[in-house]
Parts: C-alpha cells; structure tokens; sequence
C-alpha cells in the first residue's frame, strides 16, 4: 500500500504539470516574441449577437484548456496563445454547443471566428464549419442583413437596442435606425403611441408579432407601441420588409413583417438595477434578473424584468405612468425538447389627449404649431382655453380630463421537439388582452373663446337619479367622450418541418379567435348642473354619459392560415423556395342603436342590427437564393399579401333622413393585396458590409364606398386605385478600426397611383421621396458611444380622397449616445453609467397634417375631393429636445 505522502508527490506533480501546460498556452509565444489570439463573435441562427457565452478553448496537443467569456457584443478575445491547434468549443443556454476544431495558430497571426449557434433541439453537439464571413464590420454593425437572406431583411441586434437607443425607447423607435423607415412620436420617445412607416407602408399596413405571434387590434389590425413589448423586454428585432415567404403569417402582411424577440435567457446568473432621469420630468426604475441554471442539471432557468416609468412629456400637460413586468421561463426536458413560458403584463395611465394640436396659422409654406410647448400661457390644449385656466383638480375643467387607462397582457408556452429523422415540431398556445378606457375632449368645432369652448353650449336633457334619490331632468352638455376600446384574444401558431438531403419542408397553421366591445358615448365633462326650479340639484362624479353613443359594437372574429412550402436545396450555393398560404377570417358584428353618428337610432335603446362577413385570400411565395461566395449572396424574391378589410365597413347609417331602418352592404370590399417582385445582394468582408435590394410593389388601396344604383338604401363597396410603388435601399457598415465604425442605410423610392380617373402622377400620401441615416460608433474598452441622423425626404398628406393638398417638407433628427459598462467578469459585471440624447439639435419640424374639414368633391369626381385648410386642422411634430441619464447596477456571482 503507497503511503498518503506518495498520493500528495502524485497529485502535486500532476498540477504542476497541469500549470505548466496552462503556462506554455501563455508564455510561449512571449519567449519567442510571437504574438497570437484567437477572437470572435457568436451568433444566433438569424445573426443577431448572443452575449455571455461561456468559450472553451482547448490545446489539441496538450489537452489543457482556458475559458473565457463573451461580452454583451458576443464578442471574446483569449489571452495570448502558443502556436499550435485548438478546439473552440461555444455554449449558450438553449442552443446546442458549437464546436470549431483544428483551429490553427502560427504564431504570428490571430483568428477570427464568427460561431453560430444553432437551436438545442437536434443533436447534443453541432460542429460549425469555419465563420461564413468572418467579417469584423458585421460584429460592429447595428444593423443588418444575413448572407441567408432570401428577402429585405434587417436584423436589429441586442448590442444597438441596449446601448444606443433611450432607456424608455419603444419598439417604433428601436425601427428608426432600419433603411427606408421612420417612426414619429409627438410626446417624446416612449411617451405616447408612436407609428412606423416603410415604403408608404403606414401602421396597420404589416404584421407585428412577438416571439412568432401575431399582435394587432381587433377593428383594424393597426398596433399600440406603448401598450405592448417596452423596449426592456426586447431582445432583437427581424425586420421583414416585405410578404414574406408562405410560413409568414398573421392579418396583414401586406407590407411587411416586424417580428420583435425577447430577451434570451441566459446561462450565467446575474441582476441588473436601473434608475433613469431625464426632460420632461421622465423616471424609470428598472429591475431585469437572469437566474441561471437553478437545477443541478441545468434544465431549469428564467429570466424577468419589473419597471417603472414616469414622465410629463413634451406635450403640455401629457402624463404618462407605466407600471410593467416579464417573465420567460425555460425547461429543458431533453437536449431535443425545451418548454419555454412567457408572461407579460402591462398597467399603463395617461391624461394624453386624444388629438395633436391644431394650427394656429394658415400661412403656407408650413404651419406654427401650439399646444406642445411647455411653459406657453396663449397656447390652446386641443383648443379648449378653459383646460389651461382652471388648475382646480376637483373640477372637471381640470386638463387631466383626458385619460388613457389601459392595462394589457400577453401570455404562451411554447414546446420545440425534435423527433428524429430531421422531423421538427414547434407548438404555441397564446393569449392576450386589450383594455383601453379613455375620456378625452372633442376637437372643437370652433374657435375655443372664453372658459367653454362653443361646442359645450349645445345642451340637451336627461332624466337622472339626485343624490335624494328625486327623479329630475337635468341639462347636459355632451363635449366630451366616454371610449371603450377592448378585446381578448385566443390562439395558437404551430409548424411542422423536415429536414433532408433534398431541403427543408415546411407546413403549419395560424389559427385565432377574438371578441370585442367597442364604444363611444357622448360624455358631460361639467361637475355640476341645476336640475331646474324647485328641483335639487344633481351632482354627479363628474363624467355623465348621454344615453345613446356615437357608436357601440360587439363582434367575434375568426382567423386561421394554413400553410406549405418547401426550400429546395437544388445546389450547395443555390436554394430554390416555394409554397402558399389559405388566408381566411370572419367578422360577426352586431351594432346597436346609436345617436346617428353610425348606423342610426333603430327601433329604441338596446336595439340592434348583425351582420357577418368572411374573407378569403390565396398568397403564394416564391424566391431564389444563391451564395456567390462564401462571403457573398443574392436572392429574387415574389410574394402577395394581403389586408383585411376594417369593421368599419358596416358602419352603414341605418336610417337615412328618419326612414325606416334598412341600410345594408350589398357589395362587400374584397381584402387589399400587393404583389411585391424585389432582388437584393449581401456582402461581408473583412471591414466592409454592404447589402441593397430594388423592389416593385403593385398596391390595391383603400375602400371606396358608393350608394347601390338599384336598392338605394344599400352602400357597395370597390377597391381605389391602384399604385406602384418602386424603389431601392441600401446600407453598409466600415470597420475603420480602433472600436470605430461607419453605419449608414438611405431609401429612394417612387410611388404614384394608376388607374381610370385619377389625377395623372398624383402621389401617393405619406410616402417620403427619399430617407436616409447615418451613425459614426465606437465600441471598445468598456465604452459604447454613437451619433446618428435620420433625414425624412418630402411627402405629400391628402386633403380628402386622393388629392396632394400639403406639402411637407424634409425634416432631420439627430441622437448622440454614450455608454460606460463594466465588462471585466467580475462580480459586478454590466455595471453601467449613459446618457442619451434625442433629438439633439432640438428641431421643431412639422411632419404630416389631418385635415379637419369634410371633403367636397370637383369635377364631379371623388378622386378630385378637396378639403380647405382650417384652424382647427391637426399636425403632427418632432419632439423637442430631450436628454436621459441612466445608471444600472450589475451584480454576477462568480462561476
């Protein structure tokens, strides 16, 4: 038996072996001046950066190893190293583990690797052949295009969403730095609903989704940005600009997809707390955690955040509180099945009117905004004088009348299985809630004069009940509105693929159910009428509700798209795919009697009219993509989509001059398509990355509404004309060197409508003739700092139905953001101070004016309907100037 003198000499000169291997890793090259590394970028299967990946690098000839770990870029770099081959061996929660064999040293000359991760659901270990670009430009771009690209796609990374974009930034902001894009917001960043536009694409024009999942309203399949996917809970964003393939589903990809991804969760635990404080008075107070492995087969792990937000905006008066929270939960039941959760919850109060300001002058060229400058004592608040006068907060003439009350939610889980045999399943059940309370002044129809604007002197009379429980008959002045806007939704995304030596088969289903309630009811914003002589008076809450509203309507509506499609792997370099979806939905409505503003006062109050309409739409997809090089790829792509008609198209008066109820649609509108042909290329080099795409797209515009020739009290319903649109973008991104890099995108684009009877060359409104960006970042030791400027070319707004009577002009923003965070693996690991600036040169631009006044058709065409520029017109302007200082405290126990 060997004495425990002879096992301490064994085990200690095993360790020093042990340690001088390590040793020969770093002190070899020093010994003979040689200088080598090995660094890199790990990357998800759509190339957006995946931070804190834990790297393992091996010496084949001595078997001894390092680990390092990636930053929050996913960039890592090792110390220096012998000459020799390693193994490069990459693992990140919920991926499988990327191995990079025989990676080779000389000595003189470090390797850069881009390691791309593929989903943990095939095989327990996935060897990557060597990067596909190896592009240095492409780990610094903020933004960008995947050599796999088969249409105009964007990939808004992780690094550019928490680094250069405002704390309190929502997902139409985080857009603004794609090419052709623009996203306005008249409150301030955050601070209201902002809408993005593409290609003269506007809000409810394309999809929005959420980890795959169709979001959007009920009525029309327009989005709220405020009340959905803060930027907090965002991981990275893929930015479809176009159809799609047959797999992209949802209401409306008719313009394109915006499919937003949370956050990953990652392997390593860490907790990160955030206080923010900015203009207008903005705070937010953040708290985001990642819990790591909790079992000790790492099966288990989440990760959340809770905020806070509160800020007065740039808008007089505009106050916004938003109380949020997240969770997404992940099992791992195998190495080829994972479970994931998700839960978000959001609790959003608001006193935003429900108007912009209107316009104080006519002068042409340009109009002087009012009602959005702080401290401003003649300014109107949506025209209402009184608003400003009386700060009595009893009062209802108090300006925070005007309230958004809007809680949501939005839940699913998610199973992803592989079965063998290349057969992969994705199923998702989901939910999620809508809930939008508002009170708001009406527009005035006149000039605002004295405490009461003109449209409160129209009083009419209700029967109420005192506080004496005395039946009295009081006068209301219904100038304000009590809205309701809410709906839940039910549904499940699911998809079946299989994986072959021929490509990759594909074929799923969409299906959705919803129910609504919507109103507006005509709503007294006095605290106090006289019930009339000899009556008590009648004090009610303070919002008294007249009997019948302007509208009020219940519906179910339906959804499901089947869909097939097969990506032919013809050739190594050349992928032909192919396939079609069956878009079919259904809308059962019924609307009750109401104050002739809708469909008219029926039989008496609680009456009602149904009607039901179902849609149905073939959208097939094509394209071809082929890899010219390994750095270099092109790709054709054809695709139609489709948008389905609003519920809207039933709000048919139902008795026209007090006849008998009987309006109808005889003619329903079909769904608008568009059939977008476009050809891109994406380059990577070392220093250089460099994608551009021309695109054609053919639209089928907005509903027409006629009376029927034959019934009279009947409405048809034909699609407007039709439009082309045709243009191209760009962008690219140069690695200068020493952590600075060059980022720019622009769009060029031409859209006028076509068809019988439209003016010739008209075109089309809300379109810019040209947008561009540009951003110069820096990135390395410890600091993230970027400017950017986005100019927005000219557009036209119509005055009425296709008809150029505004025209705005160009308008620029430019943003500066510095950032220091600790990067160093150390306890307080993500530690960070950043100030952000928005808006910097504080410019004041008018970006797009609605018409107030109805149009009045000329030439005896509706196509020519023109409508007088009035006071009460409403604009929409750039934010002023605003600043956002941030510090968040990061703590990670050491591994």
């Amino acid at each position: 038996m060997q004495s425990p003198i002879f096992w301490v000499r064994r085990r200690a000169l095993a360790l020093s072996l042990a340690l001088f291997g390590s040793a020969c890793l770093f002190v070899t090259p020093a010994a003979h001046g040689q200088q080598s590394t090995i660094t890199g970028t790990v990357v998800d299967p759509r190339g957006g950066n995946l931070p804190n990946a834990v790297v393992e690098i091996k010496n084949e000839a001595s078997d001894v190893s390092i680990t390092v770990k990636a930053d929050g870029l996913g960039h890592f770099t090792t110390p220096v190293l012998a000459a020799g081959k390693y193994d490069v061996q990459v693992t990140v929660s919920g991926f499988a583990p990327a191995v990079q064999k025989a990676v080779s040293l000389d000595g003189s000359h470090s390797q850069d690797l881009t390691v791309k991760m593929n989903l943990a659901d095939a095989a327990d270990q996935v060897t990557v052949e060597a990067a596909a670009s190896g592009s240095i430009a492409a780990a610094y771009a903020p933004v960008g295009a995947l050599l796999e690209a088969r249409s105009a796609r964007s990939e808004i990374n992780a690094n550019y969403i928490d680094e250069f974009t405002s704390p309190v930034a929502d997902y139409g902001d985080i857009l603004n730095i794609a090419p052709g894009t623009y996203t306005l917001s008249s409150n301030g960043v955050g601070q209201g609903q902002s809408k993005t536009t593409f290609r003269g694409f506007p809000d409810g024009d394309y999809d929005i989704t959420l980890d795959g999942i169709p979001f959007e309203d009920t009525n029309t399949p327009t989005h709220h940005s405020w009340a959905f996917a803060p930027s907090q809970w965002i991981g990275n964003i893929d930015f479809d600009r176009s159809p799609g393939t047959a797999s992209t589903i949802g209401p409306a990809p008719f313009g394109g997809s915006i499919n937003i991804i949370t956050k990953d969760i990652s392997p390593v635990p860490s907790f990160r707390g955030s206080v923010s404080y900015g203009s207008f008075n903005t705070q937010l107070f953040d708290f985001q955690f990642d819990s790591g492995s909790l079992l000790h087969s790492s099966k288990l792990a989440m990760t959340g955040d809770v905020h806070r937000m509160l800020s007065d905006g740039f808008q007089t008066f505009n106050y916004q509180e938003r109380n949020a929270g997240d969770l997404k939960v992940q099992y791992k039941f195998s190495d080829k099945t994972i479970l994931t959760g998700y839960s978000g919850v959001i609790w959003l109060d608001a006193n935003t009117p429900n108007n912009t300001a209107p316009l104080r002058s006519q002068a042409q060229p340009g109009y002087t905004p009012t009602g959005t400058l702080k401290n401003d004592p003649s300014a109107y608040y949506q025209g209402y004088k009184f608003l400003l006068q009386n700060t009595d907060p009893t009062s209802s003439f108090y300006f925070k009348y005007n309230t958004y009350h809007v809680p949501t939610d939005f839940e699913y889980v998610g199973i992803k299985s592989a079965l063998g045999k290349g057969w992969l399943i994705d199923f998702k059940p989901y939910t999620y809630s809508y809930y939008n309370a508002q009170y708001y002044a009406n527009q005035p129809s006149g000039t605002a004069t004295g405490l009461i604007d003109a449209s409160c002197n129209v009083e009419t009379q209700k029967k109420v009940t005192n506080s004496a429980g005395q039946s009295v008959t009081i006068g209301v002045f219904p100038c304000a509105v009590d809205k309701l806007n809410s709906y839940r939704k039910y549904g499940e995304v699911s998809t079946i693929s299989q994986t072959s030596k021929y490509g990759v088969f594909r074929t799923g289903l969409w299906f959705e159910w919803a129910t609504t309630n919507r109103y507006q009811i005509p709503s007294d914003p006095l605290s106090l009428h006289l019930a009339g002589a000899g009556n008590p008076a009648y004090q009610p809450g303070g919002k008294l509700d007249s009997d019948l509203p302007n509208f009020h309507e219940r519906f179910y509506t339906y959804s499901y798209q089947p869909y097939a499609e097969f990506e032919w792997h013809v050739l190594p370099k050349l992928q032909i795919t192919g396939g079609t979806k069956y878009a079919y939905y259904k809308m059962d409505l019924t609307q009750y009697a109401d104050n002739s503003k809708t469909i008219g006062y029926l039989t008496g109050p609680g009456s009602f009219v149904s009607n039901s309409a179902d849609y149905r739409s073939w959208l097939p997809s094509f394209d071809i993509s082929y890899r010219i090089k390994p750095n270099w790829s092109t790709y054709f792509e054809f695709g139609k989509g489709s948008i389905i008609p609003p519920s809207s198209v039933f709000d048919i008066n139902q008795t026209p001059n007090g006849a008998t109820p009987g309006g109808s649609v005889k003619t329903l509108p079909k769904p608008s398509g568009t059939s977008t042909y476009q050809a891109g290329t994406v380059a990577k080099l070392k220093r250089l990355t460099i994608d551009g795409d021309f695109y054609y797209i053919k639209f089928q515009n907005s509903y027409i509404s006629i009376p029927d020739p034959v019934v009279t009290t009947a409405q048809d319903y034909y699609l407007g004309p039709d439009s082309i649109t045709k243009g191209f973008e760009a962008e690219a991104n140069f690695y200068i060197g020493h952590g600075f890099s060059f980022y720019g995108n622009g769009a060029v684009t031409n859209a006028t409508y076509t068809g019988t009877g439209v003016p010739s060359g008209l075109w089309v409104a809300g379109t810019p003739a040209n947008i561009e960006s540009f951003g110069l970042l820096y990135q390395a030791k410890n600091i993230d700092a970027g400017f950017f400027e986005k100019r927005v070319g000219p557009q036209f707004d119509d005055a009425g139905v296709y008809h150029n009577q505004n025209y705005d002009q160009a308008f620029n923003i430019d943003n500066l953001d510095f950032g220091y965070t600790v990067r160093n693996n150390s306890v307080f690991d993500r530690t960070k101070f950043a100030v952000t600036f928005n808006n910097l040169l504080d410019t004041r631009n008018v970006t797009s004016i609605k018409f107030a006044g109805k149009p009045v058709a000329t030439n005896g065409s509706a196509y020519y309907a023109t409508t007088a520029i009035g006071p009460l017109d409403l604009l929409t302007q750039t934010p002023g100037r605003s600043v956002m200082f941030s510090l968040t405290f990061g703590y990670a126990p050491k591994r």
